[in-house]
């Protein structure tokens, strides 16, 4: 039989469970609470918010390098995009959440890391309608930042067309924390040896990768982006296009699984790894097999960025 605990015997026994991934958290904070706390051991949810058990929130991951914060406005601006698109109203205004994202940063006392936003309907039930929840949840965790391995970068990664679909139109335009697709997608990259996942739509055409955009560059050197109908708006990458947009014509358009492969160079861009070249694409090498001019232009202009306008902590 399971013994039961008061509250007290329970905490207890709760700081003294093991946490898998414990030494990676920095510092946190939960509106609910309105304190950071630095215990990782203290990082907790109550079970019936519904961002837990219905999957019902959106959230937000950006990455502060050197004590400087990186693109907080478009993240921001994404944020309520995506908490617009749900009908969810943040538990406070967002000048608010934009101070707590800061303080938390710093509050973790490392000059890097990476910063996730979650923001859900709040704690009320185990039910699916969100009357039950009398205000919404706000969660930011400050954690350890691992770049991606040098090889990315010197080598360049491998890719493959998953067997996992794009999401549905008006769920891959929203940044919600229903990730399940996204998860699947790098579980069967994992099991079939390749480093990142590329999935397609109903039409065969490239949506994105599991945590990144995609594009590729033409043998007449343009650059093709995949029009964001069945995936997300990538911050970074739409930093990107801004930086680089002068030094390279660029298409926003459909691009099919033959074009990759056709390609001169294919890029991942994302906030953790900046720009990737993918070399071989379901194990067919593209173009020469190294990593391209384009991926390493468009990398060190969002490296050069982060130090000129990133936001000092």
């Amino acid at each position: 039989m399971v013994k039961t605990a008061d509250g007290e015997a329970y905490l207890k026994a709760m700081l003294e469970a093991k946490r898998p991934g414990i030494s990676e958290i920095q510092a946190f904070y939960e509106h609910r609470v309105g304190l950071i706390c630095t215990d990782p051991g203290m990082m907790l949810m109550p079970w019936d918010d519904h961002l837990v058990h219905r999957g019902d929130g959106v959230f937000e991951t950006m990455k502060f390098i050197g004590g400087k914060l990186y693109q907080l406005e478009p993240h921001m601006e994404r944020l309520q995009r995506s908490s617009e698109a749900i009908y969810l109203k943040p538990p406070c205004s967002w000048d608010h959440i934009r101070e707590v994202i800061q303080d938390v940063c710093r509050a973790g006392g490392q000059k890097d890391g990476l910063v996730r936003v979650l923001m859900g309907r709040g704690p009320g039930s185990f039910g699916i309608d969100a009357r039950e929840c009398p205000e919404a949840s706000l969660y930011v965790v400050a954690y350890n930042f691992h770049p991606k391995p040098e090889r990315f970068y010197t080598e360049g990664a491998s890719a493959f067309k998953t067997s996992i679909p794009a999401k549905q139109a008006y769920l891959a335009t929203i940044k919600s924390i229903d990730y399940l697709p996204n998860v699947l997608m790098k579980r069967e990259a994992v099991e079939k040896g390749h480093d990142f996942p590329f999935c397609f739509d109903k039409h065969g055409l490239l949506a994105e990768g599991a945590t990144e955009n995609v594009c590729i560059v033409d043998q007449d050197d343009k650059l093709h982006i995949p029009e964001f109908t069945n995936a997300l708006a990538g911050t970074t990458l739409m930093r990107a296009v801004d930086l680089i947009k002068h030094e390279i014509p660029i298409i926003f358009r459909g691009i099919s699984e033959d074009e990759i492969l056709d390609a001169k160079e294919v890029i991942l861009v994302g906030t953790s790894g900046d720009a990737i070249s993918v070399v071989r694409f379901n194990g067919i090498p593209i173009h020469d097999v190294r990593p391209g001019p384009v991926a390493k232009r468009i990398r060190e202009l969002l490296i050069r960025d982060l130090e000129e306008n990133g936001l000092p902590l």
